[in-house]
């Protein structure tokens, strides 16, 4: 079981001795609260509890968190009150255990029916996204111990559960440390056979994916060492057992899985990441089209790194991922890395802009009053394009299937980055069109669109589109959209705006 010191010290850094005294005091306040109490394991509830603040205090949340995790179940599995709670502590930590209490109850029933929890969710995250935190920090401890559970049907529900709603979510912060426990936690209990396969097939290949990874990780350290770049980190990486399911019902062939195992060379700066990219590249020869740079051009929930695929000289293949030390804990620890202390210990303030995620939810739910002041929220916070598009989108949706679909589709799917032909990058769900691409642009380009050219080739307006095509939008005054665009469109900007237009045009 953890102690208050296993808690403390994977903090990053070192607290205050107040921030000590505050989770000792929740540590001590939850250990008396759930004595007695067991889980299905046998377990004393405890030590869930103190896990869950142990992986909070590793993503480097502040110590007002870390010790609502402590007492996140002390309301809802022990006699304890609210009243007791606000009397022993304050307010913000009420309401962070509050809010993780009102998220337990929340339960998964097919895609119909988890229309309104997943709003629910929604609005609990907009009012402070550390209650979403904790709650997958939770979840992370329950799926691990999800075996213990009793009834299958349960088990069935909870993984299935996590692998549609917390792992895309935990994606979409950029948590990917967390997403890929959870994803590769679940499968296992969602989808037995299918896990069973794919554990077989890497144990097949595990053996000589490592051992290459260890001969190319000395070969890349002598040729940093000859350049003199110094405070060099490398790490290797085998993909999750899920990401290669995923990938696999894409490729069909583990041969043409090119990531299936990577080495994360972490430097001090960005110079030093641009600078190592060289020293790989003029030793060994990079495959076409698979270097990527996610620096420039950032993935939409904010993930930053240098991708390269190389030949390794004796038959393998081999990618490298070169970030900085700040975009890898970035990485690793997404939205949750800029909830921590900035700056030293007495930078203390929490970032609440967090409003984005009340624009996902439609007007009738969340009121014309609040969607007035984010829209103007909106205008005024760096928030991620597609979140803006999506935000927008989302607010038409009033029927719950319609409104499921699109969450699908446009938030927890798969995405691709295309470019207009000055270089402006346009992040589109996977499968979308250009008719996508140019209503992503403006209504405008969507209503006027005549032909498109993709890398510089007419092609049809049916065509899907692929990670870095550059996409260059024909228009001409007398087209306007069609209804079998409708099919064609992926996204729900796209089909709101043609179907508008043939509404008004019958009409």
């Amino acid at each position: 079981m953890p102690s208050v010191k296993d808690i403390i010290t994977q903090m990053p850094n070192s607290p205050l001795e107040e921030d000590v005294a505050l989770i000792t005091k929740a540590y001590h306040f939850a250990e008396k609260a759930h004595e007695g109490y067991t889980r299905y394991s046998g377990d004393p509830h405890f030590v869930h509890v103190c896990e869950t603040a142990k992986k909070l205090a590793e993503f480097g949340m502040g110590p007002k968190t870390i010790a609502a995790g402590l007492l996140h179940d002390t309301i809802e599995d022990t006699e304890v009150t609210a009243e007791e709670v606000l009397k022993e502590f304050d307010k913000e930590i009420l309401f962070l255990v509050e809010g993780v209490t009102k998220l337990g109850r929340l339960k998964y029933r097919g895609a119909e029916r988890h229309a309104e929890s997943l709003r629910k969710l929604f609005v609990a995250t907009a009012q402070d996204v550390r209650v979403l935190i904790i709650k997958l920090a939770d979840r992370l401890h329950n799926i691990k111990t999800l075996e213990h559970v009793p009834r299958k049907d349960r088990r069935d529900r909870i993984a299935k559960e996590t692998l549609e709603i917390y792992v895309p979510l935990a994606y979409r912060l950029g948590i990917r440390a967390l997403h890929r426990e959870l994803e590769d936690c679940a499968f296992k209990e969602a989808y037995p056979k299918e896990y069973e396969e794919i554990r077989v097939l890497m144990k097949k290949h595990r053996p000589e994916v490592v051992k290459r990874l260890n001969k190319i990780e000395k070969s890349i350290r002598k040729e940093f060492a000859k350049e003199e770049l110094k405070d060099i980190q490398i790490y290797s990486r085998i993909k999750g057992l899920y990401s290669l399911y995923k990938k696999l019902q894409r490729k069909d062939d583990i041969e043409k899985v090119y990531d299936i195992a990577a080495l994360r060379v972490i430097v001090p700066t960005v110079s030093d990441c641009y600078a190592a990219l060289g020293v790989i590249h003029g030793s060994w020869r990079p495959l076409p089209n698979r270097i990527k740079d996610y620096i420039a051009f950032p993935k939409p929930n904010g993930y930053q790194s240098l991708h390269t695929t190389i030949f390794t000289g004796d038959g393998g293949i081999v990618e490298i991922q070169i970030r900085s030390t700040k975009m890898h804990r970035e990485a690793e620890y997404g939205i949750a890395s800029h909830l921590s202390y900035k700056n030293g210990p007495k930078a203390r303030g929490f970032d609440k802009n967090f409003l984005w995620i009340k624009q996902l939810l439609p007007k009738s739910f969340v009121g014309e009053e609040e969607v007035v002041s984010s829209d103007a929220y909106l205008k005024n916070v760096d928030v991620p394009s597609w979140l803006k598009q999506l935000a927008a989108e989302q607010r038409e949706a009033t029927k719950p299937s319609e409104f499921i679909k699109q969450l699908k589709s446009d938030f927890f799917g798969r995405r691709i980055f295309v470019f207009t032909p000055k270089g402006d990058v346009i992040d589109l769900p996977a499968e979308s069109s250009p008719i996508d691409f140019a209503y992503a642009i403006h209504s405008e380009i969507g209503d006027h669109i005549s032909g498109a050219k993709v890398n510089s080739k007419m092609v049809s307006l049916d065509t899907h589109l692929q990670n870095g095509d550059i996409v260059e939008i024909e228009t001409k005054k007398k087209s306007e959209p069609k209804r079998k665009w409708l099919d064609i469109a992926k996204t729900s900007l796209a089909r709101k705006h043609i179907r508008s237009h043939i509404q008004k045009k019958t009409a």
